[in-house]
């Protein structure tokens, strides 16, 4: 059987006008409608084609590609550095031009804002266009990796046991500095002694100011590197990291809120992700779910008070923990009466059972417990 193979040496590969690069009907012509309507004076992105100096990329050109990128799952300004050169689509929607990422990364981080109103914007458009019901709500955190490392991060324990540490060492090397001087007067001292001494009153120095703000923030521990970054567990152990949350909703899937936190767990997040979500929605969902990660009543009492209902695991499912008495793994189900039977029951009197459809009633005969549903 004969193999295919390509053929570099092809001269004519794409259509001549970019306009052809993509279909009538590809999603990235949505996305660029989209933008194209939007007030940019409201969002607070400048547009300004008087402006003098060098010449600068549309900001509409700009939005389109973060938002289109976004929506693609590329995040990194980097690898939609690389798509706006190897992606058909990308390309056709910039028209061609080619930002480099810090270009994009520095548009981004201008325009923060005004980018996130964008994104709520676009789940309102999939409300109109019926894509999103926003009547179920799913909240779930995922733990990112942050630009430092764990050994960078210091607790109140962790720097008292340094200082410690760094007073004796520095209280031997001036005794050690000092019986030097005295054996070899006229000589110069130890220039190793000198410098260690140097060193472990720069660490003490740094120490000291890390203690001092870890007291004023009231954070349990803050890394040297990157301050807003918290030590988090992952499926690849502890690492310092940020706790990334994210809404979605029941129809299709389409992320309706992110947020990001640095905090460790999701114990006290399901109230505020979900007030936020409602927010972009402008109503309340029916239902909020989320695993049992969220198991904090005072949070989810936030949110049943508002009438939604909500659905969050006990901790004791979640960890196949049984509970005692009135489990449901105890309970025996009986066919014939379509009902399920008590494990706490004691020996029924059957001419008492009313064994209705939609009622089952357990008289119980040493007692005058009852169980009804």
């Amino acid at each position: 059987m004969a193999y295919r193979k390509g053929n570099r040496e092809q001269v004519t590969f794409l259509p001549p006008s970019i306009e052809d690069y993509v279909g009538l009907d590809n999603p990235v012509r949505a996305y660029d409608v989209f933008v194209e309507s939007l007030d940019f004076e409201e969002l607070g992105i400048i547009i300004n084609p008087y402006k003098v100096g060098n010449s600068s990329y549309d900001p509409k050109v700009m939005l389109k590609l973060l938002v289109y990128a976004y929506s693609y799952g590329v995040f990194s300004s980097r690898k939609i550095e690389r798509e706006v050169y190897h992606n058909l689509s990308f390309i056709w929607l910039v028209g061609g031009l080619k930002p480099d990422h810090k270009t994009i990364a520095e548009f981004r981080r201008k325009n923060k804002k005004g980018i996130s109103q964008v994104l709520k914007e676009c789940a309102r458009l999939c409300i109109k266009l019926d894509l999103i019901d926003g009547n179920t709500l799913f909240l779930d955190g995922s733990k990112f990796r942050a630009n430092a490392g764990i050994k960078n991060s210091w607790t109140e324990d962790r720097c008292e046991k340094v200082l410690k540490e760094v007073d004796s060492r520095i209280e031997v090397i001036l005794s050690e500095c000092e019986k030097a001087d005295l054996n070899e007067q006229g000589q110069e001292s130890f220039v190793s002694m000198k410098e260690e001494l140097q060193d472990r009153q720069k660490l003490k120095y740094k120490v000291e100011n890390i203690l001092k703000e870890l007291r004023e923030s009231g954070h349990k521990s803050i890394n040297s590197t990157d301050p807003e970054c918290v030590n988090v567990k992952g499926r690849q152990g502890s690492h310092a990291g940020y706790n990334v949350q994210s809404v979605v909703d029941e129809k299709h899937g389409f992320i309706i809120h992110t947020d990001v936190v640095n905090e460790n767990n999701d114990r006290n997040q399901f109230a505020n992700q979900i007030n936020q979500a409602n927010e972009t929605l402008e109503k309340k969902c029916s239902i909020a779910c989320a695993d049992t990660g969220y198991d904090n009543t005072g949070e989810l009492k936030k949110i049943d008070d508002q009438e939604i209902k909500v659905i969050v695991p006990l901790q004791q499912q979640a960890n196949k923990d049984k509970l005692q008495g009135f489990d449901k793994d105890n309970f025996k189900y009986d066919r014939q009466r379509d009902c399920y039977l008590c494990p706490e029951r004691h020996e029924l009197n059957r001419k008492t059972v009313n064994t209705t459809k939609n009622s089952i009633i357990y008289q119980i005969t040493d007692s005058s417990i009852s169980n009804s549903r």
